[in-house]
């Protein structure tokens, strides 16, 4: 019999804050976290916008040899998954005593790759690279780090599916648990947030040059759309069975009902709708719900014309006539990329919780498509939905669609 799987645990290091407190705030009040990074447009790049996201200084934290196998984007996962696991009230004595799980999606870490290559060039010799610049930059990076930090002795493995990679983790880890194979998975997304990780796309344009106004330049399935812009941190979403959660006593938060997912099968960075609509008809099935029960969709729309227009049409073509809400909450934090399965996640969860729907910011126009779509441009208060959907798309045509639910005994 397949076991429940419910969320106990959140924690997030993200523009919008590093609390779910200062998050939720954020969500609630607008805020973006879009600014320009002169450092970017003195390297060349087309576009120098980016989410804000400082790296942590652990220091007194971790110690000095564990903060050379961290690159980056560990360090943003360590704090997330630190506070997730604080959340769901879980210590270092259960990890010890338990068999733990770890799935983290996570695409690149550019930087340490960089650094060491150029320490090579300049230097002409290997040993002058570091000891710790083997593990910085393995795409595992997270994984093996998190994985020996917090000593879990469950699955541990890294989830490499470009945008889509940390809904997929959440997914993965769903189904473990669902089968019987985990009692509890750490799960989530990290990006690293550097010039370095995100050149090739200011490369091929990808990104808004709305430089003047950084705050609106992120305008997922506005008519006047020009890219997306860059941004990451990290997400983690602590998820269990329902026996394990009753067991231990824990406060349950929501309920993962369904993972779907697809390939395009088609272009490598051009989305269709075919695949992202099949996505979404795989999660609603595997849920056993009705389309009109679902009362808000958090898109993946990242503020491109192609990808925003057939995910518009995807939505419209599987939902008919129910109209849910519909927003990108990467109006506010630019696209996370490997992480935004997991934030986006948690940022539906905060509004669920809190009966509120943040604004699809710069949202002024629509288009043809987009206008088919319920997309609030300002802020929806005193509103109640018990059961979100989640989109993550991502380059080589992968789709993961999540839909959770608030707990219900």
């Amino acid at each position: 019999m397949e076991k429940r799987v419910v969320i106990t645990g959140m924690g997030i290091y993200s523009c919008l804050g590093t609390t779910l407190e200062e998050v939720k705030n954020s969500l609630y009040n607008g805020v973006s976290g879009i600014i320009f990074d002169q450092a970017r447009k003195d390297m060349g790049f087309r576009s120098a916008l980016t989410a804000n996201v400082p790296v942590p200084d652990l220091k007194g934290i971790v110690t000095r040899q564990q903060r050379n196998f961290m690159a980056d984007e560990v360090k943003y996962a360590y704090l997330a998954t630190r506070d997730a696991l604080a959340h769901a009230g879980i210590d270092q004595d259960y990890l010890d005593k338990h068999d733990v799980g770890l799935l983290y999606g996570n695409d690149s870490s550019a930087d340490a790759v960089v650094k060491s290559v150029d320490t090579m060039r300049a230097k002409k010799d290997t040993t002058l690279v570091g000891s710790g610049a083997i593990f910085q930059s393995m795409n595992s990076t997270v994984t093996m780090n998190l994985g020996c930090l917090f000593h879990l002795k469950g699955i541990n493995m890294t989830v490499s599916a470009a945008c889509a990679s940390g809904s997929h983790a959440i997914g993965l880890g769903a189904l473990l648990i669902r089968n019987g194979l985990q009692d509890m998975v750490v799960c989530g997304g990290a990006q690293e947030v550097n010039p370095f990780s995100i050149g090739s796309f200011d490369g091929i344009s990808a990104f808004s040059t709305r430089e003047s106004e950084p705050t609106k330049a992120s305008r997922p399935f506005d008519r006047d759309r020009d890219g997306l812009v860059p941004g990451g941190g990290a997400a983690t979403v602590i998820i269990e069975s329902y026996e394990s959660a009753v067991k231990r006593g824990a406060t349950i938060l929501g309920e993962i009902l369904s993972y779907g997912f697809s390939s395009n099968g088609d272009h490598i960075s051009s989305p269709n709708v075919e695949g992202p609509a099949k996505s979404l008809e795989n999660a609603i099935r595997l849920a056993g719900i009705n389309p009109t029960e679902i009362g808000y969709v958090n898109a993946h729309a990242t503020s491109t014309h192609i990808g925003d227009t057939n995910e518009a049409k995807a939505i419209a073509q599987v939902f008919g006539d129910h109209k849910p809400y519909v927003t990108s909450t990467k109006s506010q934090t630019g696209h996370e990329m490997w992480m935004a399965g997991a934030s986006e996640v948690i940022y539906s969860m905060l509004m669920m919780k809190n009966n509120f729907i943040a604004a699809n910011l710069n949202f002024e126009n629509p288009d043809e498509d987009t206008a088919k779509l319920n997309i609030p441009g300002t802020r929806v208060d005193n509103v109640h939905f018990d059961t979100f959907l989640s989109n993550s798309f991502g380059f080589g045509g992968t789709n993961s669609t999540l839909i959770v639910r608030d707990f219900k005994a």
